[in-house]
């Protein structure tokens, strides 16, 4: 997804592409060609060319010039590869190879070509402050933006403090942090194992690092752990050895952590797995069996049970994504999955979450040129796609957001739509499929960046969410903290065809050792509602257990489902 600069926003689309084209010399003229491949390396001189001739002439429709001109053969076959491209489309990925290539490209840009508005504040002499150490927060600062900008800001929304004398819920704050805090950055991965926030890789300046670091989530201490990379039977303690990237996911898994995708410099056919073992502080590559994805970026990985789900992305060509794979952790074998129903339209940068370990809910996410703000459902036993109805307060669209899971909570957090940064904190009741707002930040701040990280763990008992990094116009390394209320799962109810089925309407073939673990729990003559599919289930209730019990079936019409309205009025003791 295209980078959403806020604060460098003076031009827009399509003036900010011509902008773009004049910075690097493009002009279509053969000297403006060479002028290119001065400034770039041959892949990203031959890709931001073609993609000027995608936007400015649309899809390819010349001859194949002669095998004797490998050099124009090479650019025929690249505009070729676009296909069908829309030019607004062409824009954007060129405007975003542009910012990775050249992060500092738009306050260079001749003066001619920006906005009036901004033009008088290009060469303000204020010095941008240093954001590798974290921010002060609660202080006013000025900070000059992408484009030259001067903005005078307070962080009024997030209060510097320490979580343990945090009384307030839902609301961010800032905790004071010791140690060296890693480099700025985007497009990183961050897992948790035992209390501690692992981050490692991401993107900064446009060049992929491959660093790793973990903050002590108890004594918020941050510390970089010197690694190993394990090459068959060698190992190496150099840095340069583990492959730096950004945009792959970091899952924990049995004291290790799994590092799933990611774009890198040389990216391979396949999309890698590394993984790196705590107790011996090394990376090594997993084997596995069957045919794995194409190498990407920007896809959503989800651990379900024993079993990753990996969804779209972005492959090494820039091209959209929207297959669906899975990795089974006990056997290493990669499975395509060929969904049933209408899966999500290609894209990355979206989230994706899973509920009652049956149903992968994907939201957002973008192409080159559109950000998206639905929500499509995968129903994991059946492998069938749905787009389902969104109640409360619906999020704006965007991409390059994250979320967390607390229960049946889903906690969206940052991302953006290519003009500013989402400011809203959202949660979704992942039964209901309500919507509400959490909490809110001003534009500017960390929290409103795309490509942040977003984890859960918990502190002196309570569960927390904890962001770092992004990027808002700025790189940025800072952490912050929210203590969730969970007010918005106050009832589980049975579910209508339009919304994805809470945890008891999600079993499609109940046992009777599911239903008497339900039974079991309702010790003081609480009623459960549990929805059964299949109406060939029967119910089983052991008169060893329980002095009486009372059910009631009755047949809902609305889902065509058997309701068993479970009744316990007495529990005999255990004696």
């Amino acid at each position: 997804m295209a980078h959403m600069v806020r604060a460098s926003s003076g031009l827009s689309y399509p003036e900010r592409f011509y902008a773009a084209a004049s910075y690097v010399g493009l002009d279509g003229s053969q000297s403006s060609v060479k002028q290119l491949s001065s400034k770039f390396s041959n892949d990203t001189s031959l890709l931001l060319y073609t993609l000027h001739q995608q936007a400015t002439l649309g899809p390819c429709s010349i001859p194949k010039p002669s095998a004797w001109n490998p050099v124009e053969q090479s650019k025929w076959k690249s505009w070729q590869g676009l296909g069908t491209m829309p030019s607004i489309e062409a824009m954007r990925l060129f405007v975003k190879i542009l910012e990775e290539a050249d992060p500092g490209w738009y306050p260079r840009t001749s003066n001619s070509v920006l906005d009036p508005a901004v033009h008088v504040q290009i060469n303000s002499t204020k010095a941008e402050p240093s954001f590798e150490s974290g921010a002060s927060f609660g202080e006013t600062k000025t900070i000059t933006s992408e484009d030259g900008r001067l903005t005078e800001t307070q962080d009024k929304d997030v209060v510097l403090e320490d979580p343990d004398t945090v009384s307030v819920y839902n609301q961010w704050t800032a905790p004071r942090t010791s140690g060296q805090p890693p480099k700025a950055r985007y497009q990183h991965g961050a897992a948790v194992i035992q209390d501690k926030m692992y981050m490692y890789g991401g993107n900064h300046n446009g060049r992929y690092l491959g660093d790793l670091h973990v903050l002590d989530l108890k004594n918020w201490t941050w510390s970089r752990v010197e690694t190993k990379v394990v090459t068959g039977s060698q190992e190496t303690s150099s840095p340069a050895k583990l492959t730096h990237c950004a945009g792959h996911s970091l899952i924990p898994w049995d004291n290790q952590l799994l590092s799933i995708g990611g774009h890198t410099k040389d990216p391979s056919e396949s999309m890698p797995v590394m993984v790196f073992d705590l107790h011996c502080c090394s990376w090594s590559i997993l084997k596995t069996y069957g045919k794995p994805p194409i190498s990407r970026g920007g896809q959503s990985v989800t651990l379900v049970g024993k079993s990753l789900v990996i969804f779209g992305g972005q492959d090494a060509k820039r091209s959209l994504l929207n297959d669906l794979h899975i990795l089974d952790l006990d056997t290493m074998t990669w499975e395509e999955i060929d969904a049933v129903g209408s899966p999500p339209t290609p894209r990355s940068d979206h989230a994706a979450a899973v509920h009652a370990e049956r149903y992968l809910l994907i939201f957002g996410g973008g192409s080159h040129a559109t950000c998206f703000d639905d929500l499509h459902v995968l129903d994991l036993q059946t492998m069938e796609w749905s787009r389902h109805t969104q109640q409360g307060d619906a999020p704006t669209p965007r991409a390059g957001h994250a979320g967390v899971t607390i229960g049946e909570n889903w906690y969206i957090v940052g991302g953006g739509d290519n003009k500013s940064g989402a400011s809203k904190t959202v949660v979704l009741n992942m039964s209901t499929l309500a919507w509400s707002v959490v909490t809110s930040v001003q534009e500017h701040v960390p929290l409103a960046s795309e490509g942040l990280s977003l984890v859960v763990s918990s502190y002196n008992g309570e569960d927390i969410v904890v962001a770092f990094g992004g990027y808002n116009g700025h790189y940025n390394n800072e952490v912050n903290v929210l203590k969730p209320s969970h007010k918005s799962s106050l009832k589980s109810k049975i579910m209508g065809a339009s919304a994805v089925p809470d945890s008891f309407s999600a079993v499609n073939n109940a046992t009777t050792r599911d239903i008497e673990s339900e039974i079991k729990v309702s010790q003081e003559g609480k009623v459960r509602e549990i929805v059964m599919d299949n109406v060939n289930s029967r119910l089983k209730v052991s008169s060893r257990q329980f002095k009486r019990c009372e059910y009631q079936i009755r047949l809902d019409n609305h889902n065509a489902s058997l309701i068993f309205l479970l009744c316990i009025l007495d529990i005999k003791s255990s004696g």
